[in-house]
């Protein structure tokens, strides 16, 4: 019997608003490279590593300067509106590769920092469970809940809690399974590990570094550009 290859899938269409920086965040250079190239490095060089599939917007005009455009181990496909729809895009692309039985890992195109340990602690631990699993941190933070009108409401007991990460590594055939149900049952889905959970499944924590940031507002691209300089020394 063959054993299950492991792909890695971006999805990369948002556009980035909350960056407030003229293109998507994922665009924007960082340490002399565009953020995104930094992320697809992780993957295009690593040998547990298939292919790696990348979800664009269709009117994407960055794509084709970056430094993986072209690359004969990424393929791109058209993405969504949401980042679910790309994710369910990228799904349906890996099928088509009669990947059902394959492993994914969905990162986010704007983490470009993530450490190579917690990559291997992902594959080792995840593979091994018979849902799969994804990289989480557990919350360090007093939680506070806000009345939404911007005052407290209650202050949430942190113990058990954990910030959900990327890669997220499930089974092509269940996540699609999983999240397609999901998005017709009108779930709002903002990580692959809730769609999964949806499903009844329970995925696997395994901690990962907080130094695996997402780019989401313009103070993250130095700390950012921090972390990738560490990783030089």
């Amino acid at each position: 019997m063959n054993q299950p290859r492991c792909w890695a899938a971006i999805p990369a269409a948002g556009i980035g608003r909350r960056m407030r920086a003229g293109r998507p965040k994922q665009y924007l250079e960082l340490g002399g490279r565009r953020v995104i190239d930094h992320t697809l490095a992780r993957f295009v060089g690593h040998p547990a590593i298939h292919r790696v599939v990348v979800a664009l917007h269709p009117e994407d005009p960055y794509w084709p300067d970056c430094a993986h455009a072209g690359h004969a181990r990424v393929h791109t496909v058209a993405g969504g509106a949401e980042r679910a729809d790309s994710v369910l895009r990228l799904l349906d692309w890996l099928l088509q590769q009669e990947a059902a039985d394959d492993w994914v890992l969905v990162h986010d195109a704007a983490r470009p920092c993530l450490p190579r340990a917690d990559l291997e602690r992902l594959l080792a631990r995840a593979g091994a469970h018979p849902v799969g699993g994804l990289l989480a941190a557990p919350v360090a933070d007093t939680m506070k809940r806000d009345d939404a009108h911007g005052a407290v409401r209650e202050t949430v007991p942190r113990e058990g809690l954990w910030h959900a990460l990327t890669p997220q590594m499930f089974r092509v055939g269940m996540l699609h399974r999983a999240l397609g149900d999901a998005l017709a049952r009108g779930h709002l889905v903002t990580d692959d590990a809730g769609a999964m959970e949806l499903a009844g499944h329970h995925p696997l924590l395994v901690e990962g570094s907080r130094a695996n940031l997402k780019i989401t507002r313009p103070e993250d691209l130095p700390l950012a550009a921090f972390l990738l300089e560490e990783e030089k020394d």
